[in-house]
C-alpha cells in the first residue's frame, strides 16, 4: 500500500510539472527530428574553382559529386579565402597547381581524390599531367583534433558558463537574496550589470585556462594571434553569462534548469559548424551565437585570420549579449515586490 501510495503521489507531481513532462516527452522527439533532417540523406556540398582547364572538366568532377565551378585566378583566390569553395585547380601546359582549404580534411580528401580522377580521364588526354598541391588552411592529414578543436573551446566553455550562471542565479531567486536586494533602491540593470562583472572576473581566468591548455599543451593547431582567442573566448562567456541569467529567469528550480540544456545548448552544436548541413537548414544556423563563435575561432586558429576578418562575427556576439543583458533587465521587474 505504501509502495502504491508513493508511486501514485509520483505520477500526480509529474502530471502537473508541465515543463517535466515536456523535456521527458516533447524534448526527445524534438532532437530526434533535428537530428534526422540533419543527418538522413545528407551528402557535403563540396565546391571546387576550375581554372584554365578543358572543357568537360566539370562533368568529369560530377560524376565523383563534386561541384566544378569556372573562376578566374583572382577571383578563385578570393572565393577559397572566403570559403565558398574547397579547392582550386590551375592547368597550364604539363603541370596543374591545386591549392587546398585543409581546414575541413573531409571535403578536401573528396576534394583531392575527384581532382584526381578528372586529371587522368580521357577529358585531358594527358594521364601523367603532374600536380603541386598546395594547403593554403590547415595541412595534409589534419587531426580530427584539430579540426574540430576550435569548436569545442568555444562549445565548452559556453556550456559550463551557462549552466554555472544560470543555477547562480537561480539560486539567489530561491534564497530571498534577489528580492532583498530588489527591496532597495538598487537598479534593475545595476543588479544585472553587477552579475555580469562578478562573474566576468571568473570566466576571463576560465577562458585564459582553457585557451591556453588547448593551444600549449594539447597542441591544436593555432595559426593566428593568441590574444584573439582570448578575446572571442571571452565573448564567448560573456553571451554564455547573460543566456544563462535569461534562462534562469525562467526556471523555478535547478531541475528546471538543467531542462534548458536540451533545448538551448545541445541544438546550438549541430549548427555550429560540425556538420554538413541541407542548404535548407544552414540558414537557422545564423540564430546560433554557437555559430559565429565557432567561426571566429576557426578563422583564427586554422586559417591565421585577424581582427577584421572576425569583426563581424565578434560584432554579433557583442550585440547578441547586449540584448540578453536588456531583457534580463526587463524581466527582473516582475520579482520587484514594492
Amino acid at each position: 500500500m505504501r509502495v502504491r501510495a508513493l508511486a501514485f503521489r509520483i505520477l500526480n507531481q509529474l502530471r502537473h510539472d508541465r515543463r517535466t513532462l515536456a523535456l521527458m516527452l516533447v524534448a526527445p522527439v524534438f532532437l530526434l527530428t533535428l537530428v534526422y533532417f540533419i543527418l538522413a540523406d545528407t551528402v557535403p556540398v563540396v565546391n571546387v574553382a576550375v581554372i584554365n582547364a578543358p572543357a568537360g572538366f566539370e562533368d568529369r568532377l560530377e560524376e565523383q559529386n563534386v561541384r566544378g565551378l569556372r573562376y578566374s585566378e583572382s577571383e578563385a583566390r578570393r572565393a577559397l579565402e572566403q570559403g565558398e569553395v574547397i579547392a582550386t585547380i590551375s592547368i597550364s601546359g604539363g603541370k596543374s597547381t591545386i591549392e587546398v582549404d585543409g581546414s575541413n580534411p573531409t571535403k578536401a580528401k573528396v576534394a583531392l581524390a575527384a581532382l584526381e580522377q578528372a586529371k587522368m580521364s580521357a577529358v585531358l588526354s594527358r594521364p601523367d599531367l603532374k600536380s603541386e598541391v598546395n594547403y593554403v588552411y590547415g595541412q595534409e592529414d589534419l587531426p580530427s583534433f584539430d579540426n574540430f578543436g576550435a569548436t569545442l573551446i568555444g562549445f565548452i566553455i559556453f556550456f559550463f558558463v551557462f549552466l554555472v550562471s544560470g543555477i547562480s542565479f537561480l539560486q539567489e531567486r530561491t534564497s530571498g537574496t534577489l528580492e532583498k536586494l530588489l527591496s532597495t533602491p538598487v537598479r534593475r540593470w545595476e543588479i544585472v550589470v553587477g552579475y555580469v562583472l562578478g562573474f566576468g572576473l571568473f570566466t576571463i581566468l576560465q577562458s585564459f585556462l582553457i585557451s591556453w591548455y588547448c593551444v600549449y599543451v594539447l597542441k591544436v593547431m593555432m595559426i593566428g594571434s593568441f590574444a584573439l582567442i582570448l578575446l572571442i573566448t571571452l565573448l564567448t562567456a560573456m553571451i554564455a553569462l547573460t543566456l544563462g541569467i535569461l534562462a534562469s529567469t525562467l526556471a523555478n528550480n535547478e531541475f528546471q534548469m538543467i531542462q534548458f540544456i536540451p533545448l538551448i545548448i545541445v541544438p546550438q552544436v549541430f549548427f555550429s559548424g560540425l556538420f554538413d548541413l541541407p542548404a535548407g537548414m544552414q540558414v537557422v544556423g545564423y540564430a546560433m551565437p554557437l555559430y559565429y563563435i565557432a567561426d571566429a575561432l576557426t578563422a583564427v586558429m586554422i586559417k591565421g585570420s585577424g581582427f577584421a576578418v572576425i569583426a563581424g562575427d565578434l560584432g554579433i556576439i557583442l550585440a547578441c549579449s547586449v540584448l540578453f543583458i536588456i531583457l534580463n533587465t526587463l524581466l527582473l521587474k516582475k520579482y520587484r515586490r514594492i
